[in-house]
Order: structure tokens, then sequence, then C-alpha cells
């Protein structure tokens, strides 16, 4: 079984990318993309919506009810520096 790690920050960049910290001290970054064709997603394609993402029970949150697994941002992010 996998670890499971809560997001504890996040930062929306452009291009739908997301820069995230997890509760285990990793930095990890979330490329967005390819879920924005997909439903909930596809209203975060207006850059003011995709920017307001934040942090709520351990994962990533927006307006609007639309949230994201901490499981799939975790082992679908790659390591940043520290």
């Amino acid at each position: 079984m996998q670890p499971l790690f809560d997001v504890v920050e996040v930062k929306a960049h452009p291009n739908y990318r997301l820069e995230l910290a997890f509760e285990n001290g990793e930095r990890r970054e979330f490329d967005m993309t390819a879920y924005m064709e997909k439903q909930p997603f596809v209203r975060l394609q207006d850059p003011a919506l995709f920017c307001l993402a934040h942090v709520a029970y351990g994962t990533v949150v927006w307006p609007g009810n639309i949230d994201i697994s901490p499981e799939t941002l975790y082992h679908g992010s790659t390591a940043i520096g520290p």
C-alpha cells in the first residue's frame, strides 16, 4: 500500500500547473493540462477561476465544489527543488 500524503500548500501557475507542498515536506509540480477537457475541470479553463486553487481537507479545491484527490496529485506530479 502506498502512503497517502495531504497537500499543505498550493500555488496555481499559468498553463494549468500546480506547485504543491505535501505534509512529508516534498515539493512537487502537477500538470492539470490533461484534465482540462474533462468534467468538472473544464470549468477551470477560466484562468481567473483556476488561480483560486486553495487547500482544504488535505487536497486542492476550487470554488464550485471542484477538487482533485491528493493521491492523484502526489502520484501524478514530479519532484521540484527544495
